[in-house]
């Protein structure tokens, strides 16, 4: 996945978020400043001991579609 930010044309490249979720849990989510699932991931985890970190990473790729999205960037595809 590729956004273009409109207003100064930087590319973010957000590849494989399946993967990298499911290898660094909420800090993948910290690290790409959805913070909101960040939070919630590590809550998610102290909770259910760790079950959640297998899976959040299947609902990775639409959350950080949805940010990007929601932030006025552009899908590049």
């Amino acid at each position: 996945m590729r956004f273009r930010n409109p207003t100064n044309g930087y590319v973010e490249v957000a590849g494989a978020p399946f993967l990298w979720c499911l290898l660094f849990g909420f800090f993948y989510f910290a690290a790409k400043g959805i913070w909101t699932h960040a939070v919630v991931g590590l809550g998610a985890a102290l909770l259910t001991f760790g079950l959640s970190w297998l899976i959040y990473p299947f609902f990775a790729a639409g959350i950080v579609r949805t940010h990007y999205l929601r932030k006025g960037w552009i899908d590049l595809g």
